[in-house]
């Protein structure tokens, strides 16, 4: 594999890059000369006859040169006007898109950021591509107006497709759809993917291998098998109609029985898997424990520390998050104040956060409550003591949701309701 990867990988991916260079100036001839509100429309004339089967033959190209010789098709794509809205899953790998060439280009979603990339930004304009930014509320409301339209427009626009699960996947099993595609209420074509080859090498998945892992792998084999197949249209009922969430849970019930993998209820947030549980998210893997376990395990030399020894760090934590001092420090910071390695430091950091920095609250509170050092009402009276600010006995909505946060090891933006119900006498207090 090493031999063949040194000769196919540079030619292949050299031979795919010469593709997508040729896209370029067919993705910008599109669009050429047309105002905003003509771009606003779905193309027509000349520009769909003779460019689209351009783009779709070198779209294709681009998969050939990397080894997908042949692509098997099961089943039948139904028109737009029969199921505007194609269901792709499992989504496991960036390799995935390959199926654009299998529906013939269909317009999808794509992060607003994705324009400023060479070639890849013309190609989302050349698809009419709606475009969202996860940041901007604004953006995503005007996205699901636009997506509404779009599916609702009786085969006016091209069909939709979507990746439901919103991220890559092992493919073991089907995260929780986001219902977000399901809310016209629209019939919906679920489509299946699966790359029955002796070795996977596709996958670019949470704590699994990179994008360049994954290309090399794939580009390194001779070829790459890929089969897709289109399931019946599935026509929503009233109550699914009404309920866009019940009409993804059952939509994924039913592509994962097909898949012979289970339809879990956890989903992505950021990098992240965790379980709904109301308003609240519960991560598959909180750091809680691996946090205390480098903390029992590590300092400025290996030494396995004593649950009094970790009481002592804990209590050195609470001590610098005094009212009016900042709380979040940085990988150094952190190793000085207890005494750890850089390694270990960064470690712990990279448990709470994407960059090296943590809040010392949530890592003092959330190592307490899985260390056993502390009772439950010690646990309650050192909650408040990290994150009543101001001293007043009671907490703010926001200091509620830092307080979850810390607990549950991951951020926890959607306690607003929680909060009114657990404020209705009035704010939450430590005695209560």
């Amino acid at each position: 594999v090493l031999l063949m990867g040194l000769v196919l990988f540079p030619v292949r991916v050299a031979l795919a890059a010469l593709l997508f260079l040729l896209m370029w100036p067919v993705a910008k001839l599109r669009l050429a000369g047309l105002s905003a509100e003509e771009r606003a429309q779905p193309v027509r004339g000349w520009r769909s006859w003779v460019l689209h089967p351009m783009m779709l033959l070198l779209s294709r190209a681009v998969f050939f040169s990397l080894g997908f010789f042949w692509v098997k098709v099961k089943g039948r794509q139904a028109a737009p006007k029969e199921a505007p809205l194609l269901a792709v899953a499992p989504h496991s790998s960036f390799l995935d898109m390959l199926i654009l060439c299998v529906a013939g280009l269909p317009t999808v979603v794509s992060r607003s950021e994705n324009t400023s990339l060479p070639v890849i930004g013309a190609l989302l304009e050349f698809n009419q591509s709606l475009l969202v930014s996860r940041k901007d509320p604004e953006s995503r409301r005007r996205c699901a107006a636009q997506l509404s339209e779009r599916l609702q427009s009786n085969g006016r626009w091209p069909q939709m497709l979507l990746f439901p699960e919103g991220t890559t996947t092992n493919g073991q099993a089907l995260i929780k759809f986001k219902h977000g595609g399901f809310a016209p209420g629209v019939p919906v074509q679920p489509v299946l993917l699966r790359y029955p080859n002796k070795l996977d090498t596709v996958r670019w998945t949470w704590k699994g291998t990179g994008w360049v892992q994954a290309l090399w792998y794939t580009t390194s084999q001779l070829y790459t098998n890929i089969t897709v197949e289109f399931l019946p249209v599935y026509s929503p009922s009233e109550e699914e109609k009404r309920d866009p969430t019940l009409y993804a849970d059952n939509v994924q019930k039913l592509m994962a029985q097909k898949l012979g993998v289970p339809a879990t209820d956890y989903v992505m947030e950021g990098k992240l898997p965790v379980w709904k549980l109301g308003c609240l998210c519960l991560p598959l893997e909180p750091p809680a424990r691996k946090a205390l376990t480098i903390l029992q395990c590590t300092g400025p030399v290996l030494l396995c520390l004593s649950m009094s020894d970790i009481k002592t760090l804990v209590q050195k934590m609470m001590d610098a998050c005094q009212p009016g001092q900042e709380t979040c420090i940085g990988a150094q910071e952190l190793s000085s104040m207890l005494q750890l390695k850089v390694a270990a430091a960064v470690e712990l950091c990279g448990l709470y956060s994407k960059d090296e920095q943590v809040d010392l609250r949530q890592l003092a509170l959330s190592v307490a409550a899985v260390s056993g050092v502390w009772n439950l009402d010690s646990l309650i009276h050192l909650s408040f003591s990290l994150f009543d600010g101001d001293g007043k006995g009671s907490l703010t909505e926001k200091e509620m949701s830092d307080l979850f946060s810390a607990l549950l090891g991951f951020s926890q933006r959607h306690v607003a309701a929680l909060y009114l119900e657990v404020a209705s006498a009035g704010p939450p207090t430590q005695g209560e």
